[in-house]
C-alpha cells in the first residue's frame, strides 16, 4: 500500500493547510537545543516565540505548554489557536484537540485537520452522519479525497450499509494511485458486514494487486482462515514469510493456524476500520518531507483505536525517524506484553537508548529479550549490531554465532550476518576467521558491493591475491560507481602498491562524491603529495581538517600540514600514511 501514495506526499505536503511544525531539521535529544535560547519566556510574545522554537525542535509537549502560556495573555488570537490545536493532536491529547477544533472552525470552516478531528469524534459517539458532514468538507486535496472516502466509508459501515460505503469509495476511481486502497477497504468492510461474496471478490483483488503488502495479506490470510481455508490461508503467509524478512504479525498467525486456534475477525468496528485507514495513510508518508504530516495520522489513527499496537509501532518508528528518540521509546513502552510486536518494540527501544548514548541500557533492554526469548534470531542479530556500533568486536562476534545457531539452514537472507560478523573479526584482529566469513558472504549474494569492497581491500591491505583483490575492489566500484567510500577504497589500495598516479585519479572522484568526509580528503592528499602538487596536498589536508576527523587523525594531520609526508617506504612493505582505515563498509 505505502508505494501507491509516495508521489502524492510532496503534493500534499505543500497543498495541505495542516503542517504541524514550521522547521523540519530534525534535533538529536542527545544535546540541549535550548541553551542558547535568550527570551523572557514570562512575556506573551516571549512565550509565543519559546513555542515557535520548541517547535522548530519538534519538542511538541513543550511547544503546547508555551503555546498555552501566550494563549492565556490573548485567548482569541487565530494564529495561537491554531498552533495549539496543531501541538495537541501531534502530542496525542486528542481531547484538548477536539475543544481547540471547533474554535479553529469558527475563524477556518475549511481547516481540514479539524474537520478529521471532529469528524473522529463524532464517529466515536455513533454520530455517523454528523461524521460524513466533516470528512467530506475536508476532501479538497488529493490525500483529503483518499481519508474522506476511505472515513467516510466507514461511516456507512458502523450502519451495515456495505452499498453506501461502497458508493463512497468508488470515488477513488478517479485516482488510480488510490485503487489498492479503495480494494483493500472495500473488502474490510464487506467482511465486517459479513457480506462474504463481496468481501472474496475485493480481498482477492487486492491480493492480486498488492500481494507483498503486510496488511493485504493479513487481512486476506485472516478471512481464507475464518471460512475455512486453512491451507490456502497458511500458503500466503508462507509465501509472504519466504519472500521477506520474517515479520512477526504474519508468522503469530500462521503458529495460530498450525495450532488450531480460531482466527477473530481482522477488522471487528468500524472504529478499528478508521485507524486501519488513518494507519495505512501514515505509513505512506514517513519520507523526510511528510514525516511530520504521519505523526498526525499515527496520531489519529489510535485516537480511533488506542490498542492499536501496530499504530502504537508506527508512532515509534516516526519518533525514531524525527531522532526524537525518548518519545519513541515511551511509544513502544505502550504495547503490550503479549502482542507479537512486542519482542520487535524491544529491539526498537534498545535502537533508540542508544542513540541517547545509553549502550549499557540498550544492552540490558536486548539480553532481557534474549532470556526471555531464547531461539529469537532477530534479538541476537540486533545485539550483534548493537555491539558492533559500539565497537565491541569479539562481542558482536559471539552475538551474531549465536544469531545463526538458531538457523536451521542459513541461506541467502543470511549473508548480511557472515559480512557483519566477518568485519567484528577483521577489526578484533582475527583474520583467520574473518575471510570465511566474507567468502560466505559473497557465496549468498555475490554482486554485494559491500562485501567486495571489504574483502578486497582487506586483501589489498594484507598482500594476499592481489589478482582476486583488486577484481573485487574494481567489480564493487562497478556495482556502485558513484559510491565515494567504495571508489576511495580502490583508490587507497593502488596508493599502498605505490601506484599513485592511478590513485589520485580516484581519490578525486571519491572526493567530488563525498567532499564532507575527512578520511577520504586525507588520503586523496596524500596522492596529491606523492605525485609533486605538494600546494594541492595541503590543501586536502586542511580541508580534511576542517572536516571533523577524529582526535587522534587530527594530530596525524596536523603533522603531515607541517612536515608534509616522509619518503615511501620500499615497495616490498608499503604501509598506508593516511590516517585511519580506508572506508569498506
Amino acid at each position: 500500500m505505502k508505494l501507491t501514495i509516495r508521489a502524492l506526499s510532496a503534493a500534499f505536503v505543500l497543498a495541505s493547510s495542516m503542517a504541524i511544525i514550521p522547521g523540519h531539521a530534525a534535533q538529536s535529544q542527545s544535546a540541549d537545543p535550548y541553551a542558547a535560547l535568550r527570551i523572557d519566556e514570562a512575556s506573551p510574545s516571549g512565550s509565543y516565540l519559546a513555542g515557535r522554537f520548541a517547535s522548530r525542535q519538534r519538542d511538541t509537549g513543550i511547544a503546547a505548554r508555551y503555546i498555552a502560556r501566550a494563549l492565556e495573555n490573548d485567548p482569541n488570537n487565530p494564529l495561537l489557536i491554531e498552533r495549539a490545536f496543531t501541538l495537541e493532536v501531534s502530542s496525542g491529547n486528542i481531547e484538548s484537540a477536539e475543544k481547540f477544533a471547533e474554535r479553529v472552525l469558527k475563524f477556518n470552516d475549511q481547516h481540514r485537520l479539524s474537520l478529521l478531528v471532529l469528524g473522529l469524534k463524532s464517529m466515536r459517539e455513533g454520530k455517523a452522519a454528523l461524521a460524513r458532514q466533516y470528512f467530506q468538507k475536508s476532501a479538497y486535496t488529493p490525500i483529503g479525497e483518499l481519508s474522506a472516502a476511505l472515513l467516510t466509508g466507514w461511516t456507512y459501515a458502523s450502519e451495515n450499509n456495505l452499498q453506501g460505503a461502497l458508493t463512497e469509495l468508488d470515488k477513488l476511481k478517479r485516482n488510480q494511485a488510490f485503487e489498492n486502497f479503495r480494494l483493500f477497504h472495500a473488502g474490510l468492510i464487506a467482511d465486517m458486514v459479513q457480506n462474504r461474496n463481496r468481501a472474496e471478490v475485493f480481498y482477492k483483488s487486492a491480493y492480486e494487486k498488492a500481494g507483498t503488502s503486510l496488511r493485504v495479506v493479513q487481512a486476506y490470510g485472516n478471512y481464507l482462515d475464518r471460512t475455512g481455508r486453512k491451507d490456502q490461508a497458511a500458503k500466503i503467509y508462507e509465501l509472504f514469510l519466504k519472500s521477506t524478512q520474517d515479520n512477526p504479525l504474519v508468522r503469530s498467525a500462521l503458529d495460530a493456524l498450525k495450532a488450531g486456534k480460531k482466527a477473530e475477525p481482522f477488522i471487528s468496528t468500524a472504529s478499528g476500520g478508521a485507524a486501519e485507514a488513518l494507519y495505512s495513510i501514515a505509513g505512506a508518508l514517513t519520507d523526510e518531507r511528510s514525516i511530520d504530516i504521519a505523526l498526525v495520522y499515527a496520531r489519529l489513527a489510535l485516537s480511533s483505536y488506542p490498542e492499536f499496537s501496530e499504530g502504537q509501532t508506527l508512532l515509534g518508528e516516526v519518533y525514531t525517524q524525527m531522532k526524537l528518540h525518548e518519545q519513541a521509546i515511551a511509544a513502544y513502552d505502550k504495547i503490550e506484553s503479549g502482542s507479537p510486536l512486542r519482542s520487535s518494540a524491544d529491539i526498537q527501544t534498545a535502537t533508540n537508548l542508544n542513540q541517547l548514548n545509553r549502550f549499557d541500557d540498550a544492552v540490558k533492554v536486548l539480553k532481557a529479550l534474549v532470556a526471555r526469548e531464547p531461539e529469537n534470531y532477530n534479538a541476537l542479530l540486533s545485539l550483534g549490531n548493537l555491539y558492533r556500533l559500539n565497537e565491541k568486536w569479539l562481542d558482536a562476534a559471539d552475538a551474531y554465532t549465536q544469531a545463526l545457531a538458531r538457523v536451521d539452514e542459513p541461506d541467502a537472507k543470511n549473508w548480511s550476518v557472515y559480512y557483519f560478523r566477518g568485519i567484528a573479526y577483521e577489526r578484533a584482529g582475527r583474520w583467520e576467521n574473518a575471510e570465511p566469513d566474507f567468502r560466505k558472504a559473497l557465496r549468498f549474494q555475490p554482486e554485494q558491493a559491500s562485501v567486495l569492497n571489504y574483502l578486497g581491500y582487506s586483501l589489498i591491505e594484507k598482500r594476499i591475491n592481489l589478482t582476486e583483490a583488486f577484481e573485487m575492489v574494481e567489480k564493487a566500484v562497478s556495482l556502485r560507481p558513484n559510491d565515494g567510500y567504495i571508489v576511495d577504497s580502490l583508490g587507497w589500495g593502488h596508493y599502498q602498491l605505490g601506484r599513485y598516479e592511478e590513485a589520485a585519479k580516484l581519490l578525486e572522484r571519491a572526493a567530488g562524491l563525498r567532499p564532507e568526509d575527512a578520511v577520504i580528503n586525507d588520503h586523496l592528499g596524500d596522492a596529491l603529495w606523492r605525485v609533486g602538487r605538494k600546494l594541492e596536498a595541503k590543501f586536502q589536508w586542511q580541508y580534511a581538517l576542517d572536516s571533523n576527523p577524529t582526535d587522534e587523525n587530527a594530530v596525524i594531520i596536523r603533522k603531515k600540514l607541517k612536515e608534509g609526508l616522509p619518503d615511501p617506504e620500499p615497495a616490498s612493505a608499503p604501509t598506508a600514511s593516511g590516517t585511519e582505515k580506508p572506508n569498506k563498509s
